[in-house]
């Protein structure tokens, strides 16, 4: 028997081929200088450059999934930028950043430099060269989203449609580019979640218009900045649109989440295309020969830990890696531990593998792995709900914190504060994940519903992708939202006019009953007189 994903897949080929759509030129703009975007981005590139499409993409840092048909445009970080990178993420993972909000101010301070070279990337001459050389001819852009909506501005100089890809579920800050309604009345932020069959309580209603107002004030920073940059950029060109009728051009966003299974469950608009779980591979690749060897012979079961791809072992305190390793090294269990520096690991176990680079995905695919110690990055949860694994989320910054207690509500895990780790609570997370079956069993049941999809991530961007290739930009599925003000968006000046009209009828009223009242109590009080 067909499945339903394979039929739609087959159908979306025909019609692609059909349209003249198959073998498109596509260019991706992924300047963020964050590796764990970089795998999302690629891994949607990689998707249509197997399709067949010729896929071109500017990156600031070197992908680790790439494929035969994409060319890369690299424009690397100088060492001193290098240096400062790591610099700023160390800082921020030596600093309490539990409350999202305080933590994003301070992202906003010390990632200034990030956001100039992501925008310097776009100076390069070999980048430059993808517009001024007539030559060049794209069908569509992929743009990759990291508070940097000028980049809409390179598909308008190459004349071709753009899909955002984003990182994060529909969120205040990318729902605008496409009039996804914010609905902050009953859609919690992101660092919350509502229980299954139950509204939004007093308590997270006002977390949320509080988190609303703050994202207001966060995106009216990043758009000041956007708009700087634009007209760095672009500005000396003539033929170029104001800021904002640029953001008025988006065919589609690609969010990196699955609301039937994530949640919240929120009304989003045709144009929000969910593809939660693109880096996960359908069948992952055979692992390293020594890594391999060294999971297959873990016969009490094995445990994955990565904090990402920002934070190193030379930004945690030296004190916690001697507390993690002491916990780690005593258990029965075998451990993968990701560490860039093999010269100088936490110590020497026959029970811990040390590597600098792992395949993360292959890895948690491994019926051997029982536990994922992680950093709360949203990529890293979401391939381990796909490989139902229960987890211990250290979270360090950004929306890492708020990613840990949704997980721990779910029921998939546990999290405990990097910076304050002690031995013994650290242990006891472990062994209480290990030898409890609940979190294996939540984990797995979310898996199996996480999976079950009409199409499949992989399917949704290659049809929505060839969809927007096909329909010139397909502007039939844009909302009138993007269209309008603030103040007719939210009816502000209907509720005006009723006011108005309700002082008016207010106003007269009281003039006739004035009236009335001179003419029965006036004149008996004059006849009186006389």
């Amino acid at each position: 028997m067909v499945h339903k994903s394979g039929i739609y897949l087959l159908l979306a080929t025909a019609i692609c081929v059909l349209g003249g759509c198959h073998g498109a030129n596509i260019l991706g703009v992924f300047t963020s200088l964050s590796p764990s975007h970089l795998i999302i981005q690629m891994s949607t590139a990689k998707v249509l450059a197997e399709r067949g499409h010729n896929v071109t993409v500017i990156t600031v840092l070197k992908p680790v999934v790439n494929h035969k048909n994409i060319t890369v445009i690299m424009v690397p970080l100088t060492k001193e930028e290098s240096q400062q990178m790591s610099d700023t993420i160390g800082a921020m993972s030596k600093t309490d950043n539990s409350n999202m909000i305080l933590s994003m101010l301070r992202m906003m301070g010390q990632m200034e430099f990030m956001f100039d070279k992501m925008a310097g990337a776009l100076k390069d001459d070999r980048v430059r060269d993808l517009y001024l050389n007539r030559d060049n001819k794209f069908d569509l852009v992929l743009s990759g989203y990291f508070m940097n909506v000028y980049q809409l501005g390179f598909a308008k100089k190459v004349k071709a449609p753009v899909i955002v890809v984003a990182t994060m579920p529909p969120n205040q800050l990318l729902n605008p580019l496409i009039g996804n309604p914010l609905e902050i009345a009953y859609v919690p932020s992101i660092s919350d979640s509502v229980e299954k069959g139950k509204g939004m309580s007093f308590r997270q209603r006002l977390a949320g218009y509080s988190s609303s107002f703050f994202f207001g004030i966060f995106d009216f920073v990043t758009q000041r900045r956007s708009k700087r940059l634009y007209k760095e950029l672009f500005g000396d060109d003539p033929n170029m649109p104001e800021y904002s009728e640029l953001v008025k051009n988006t065919s589609l966003i690609f969010f990196a989440s699955h609301a039937p299974s994530e949640g919240p469950i929120r009304p989003n608009v045709p144009a929000a295309i969910e593809i939660g779980g693109i880096q996960v591979k359908d069948t992952p690749d055979p692992l390293p020969q020594n890594m391999a060897e060294f999971l297959g012979n873990a016969t009490d079961g094995a445990i994955l830990l990565s904090l990402g791809s920002n934070v190193k072992g030379s930004h945690i305190n030296p004190d916690t890696v001697v507390k993690m390793f002491n916990v780690l090294s005593k258990l029965k269990q075998r451990v993968i531990w990701k560490w860039e520096d093999l010269e100088k690991t936490p110590g020497k176990s026959d029970n811990i593998f040390y590597s600098k680079w792992l395949p993360q995905d292959d890895i948690l695919a491994h019926p051997n792995i029982k536990l994922f110690i992680n950093h709360a990055g949203k990529g890293g949860i979401t391939e381990a709900q796909y490989h139902g694994k229960p987890m211990l989320s250290l979270p360090v910054f950004g929306d890492q914190p708020g990613n840990a207690d949704v997980m721990v509500k779910q029921g998939f895990g546990l999290t405990q504060s990097l910076l304050s780790l002690e031995e013994q609570p650290f242990k006891e997370a472990i062994l209480e994940i290990l030898s409890n079956p609940q979190y294996f069993d939540k984990v797995a049941s979310f898996s199996s519903l996480y999976r079950d999809r009409p199409m499949s991530a992989r399917e949704s961007v290659i049809y929505w992708t060839e969809y927007v290739i096909r329909h010139h930009g397909a502007a039939h599925l844009q909302s009138p939202l993007v269209h309008m003000s603030f103040i007719a968006a939210n009816n502000i000046d209907i509720y005006a006019l009723i006011a108005v009209v309700l002082v008016i009828l207010v106003l007269l009223l009281k003039l006739l009953l004035q009236f009335i009242y001179r003419k029965i109590f006036a004149k008996p009080k004059k006849e009186k007189k006389h």
